[in-house]
């Protein structure tokens, strides 16, 4: 197991997201020298990485570009042994509006990094997948030889993401881990994810609207998730492996605002919101994770149980709710 990440030269694309930018903040507490490849917008904006303490945004190199754009991925895997690859086009709504947009950015993006990775012989790359990619558990829990359903257009480019890298690792070697985190929740996420859309909506409204009540979901806390990516690149032994990442326990996403109402201490009422709806054959109802080869081969093992992680969660955005708009389906 490699131990040390102090000057280790580390790339993470999508680390303006939720998880990356999480990750970043950890890698460069581990000491290792971080690139942060990013989505170029013409405003300069690095995402979730402005959250950053400035400190640790003056010890990343930021880089601006497009997945989609090979000789941009080329130059930044460049002079890089660690490549955590998290860039993806994550909406499952804005899938099922722009499929050939979601599907050139998540198999052609990746497509790139594996090529980039292979031709510059990096130490190691974690392509990170999604739960998504399993569809409505068929048997629970959901371990790493589950079927792969594509219900909706992103989870359909995940699977074939993941299939991609597998490839690459049968056919040339490519020290590649896919590691797929469950629904992974926490401070700084987007109200695009079902545990900020209720905790935004239930501390300044009196109804909170949400989708199916019914489905149920795994949630694994950020910090967890991001311990889970670190062991992936630390251990030896595991390319060409896919690996779980889940707490093993899943809840309902009613029972979920129940609870979170009770934390929150006002009189909610919870109302559908027909827009927030899959197609019928496109949803998934149950998601919940064997993470047992993640403790076996990983040593790794979720560490905050959902109450503490929504505790830390409603903290934060309550001192972060001028960044939502609340109320609004964020897709």
């Amino acid at each position: 197991m490699m131990t040390n990440w102090k000057n280790k030269h580390v790339l993470v694309t999508g680390a303006g997201g939720f998880i990356g930018s999480h990750l970043v903040e950890r890698l460069l507490a581990e000491g290792a020298l971080v690139r942060a490849f990013v989505r170029y917008n013409s405003r300069g904006d690095p995402g979730l990485l402005r959250q950053l303490t400035a400190e640790d945004r003056s010890r990343v190199e930021i880089i601006a570009g497009d997945l989609r754009d090979a000789d941009a991925i080329h130059k930044a895997v460049e002079g890089h042994e660690i490549v955590f690859h998290l860039g993806a086009s994550i909406s499952i709504p804005y899938s099922y509006r722009h499929p050939v947009e979601v599907a050139e950015t998540n198999l052609m993006g990746t497509l790139n990094i594996l090529m980039a990775c292979r031709d510059l012989k990096v130490e190691r790359l974690i392509h990170t997948s999604s739960s998504e990619v399993y569809g409505t558990a068929i048997q629970v829990p959901i371990n790493e030889s589950h079927p792969l359903q594509g219900q909706s257009p992103y989870s359909a480019t995940k699977i074939g993401a993941d299939k991609l890298a597998e490839s690459f690792y049968c056919a040339y070697q490519l020290p590649v881990v896919t590691v797929r985190p469950f629904n992974t929740y926490g401070p700084r996420q987007s109200a695009r994810a079902v545990i900020p859309a209720i905790i935004t909506q239930a501390l300044t409204q009196d109804t909170i609207r949400i989708g199916n009540q019914n489905t149920s979901r795994d949630f694994t806390f950020v910090a967890d998730t991001v311990a889970g990516l670190l062991k992936a690149a630390e251990v030896e032994g595991i390319e060409g492996k896919v690996i779980n990442l889940g707490t093993g326990q899943d809840i309902k996403i009613g029972e979920l605002a129940q609870k979170i109402i009770h934390k929150i201490d006002r009189h909610v009422d919870i109302k559908l919101d027909p827009d927030r709806l899959r197609p019928v054959s496109s949803e998934v109802f149950r998601l919940i994770s064997d993470n047992s080869l993640a403790r076996r081969s990983l040593d790794w093992k979720p560490e905050v149980n959902l109450d503490d992680g929504l505790d830390q969660t409603i903290a934060w955005l309550k001192t972060h709710l001028d960044l939502y708009r609340i109320g609004n389906y964020e897709f």
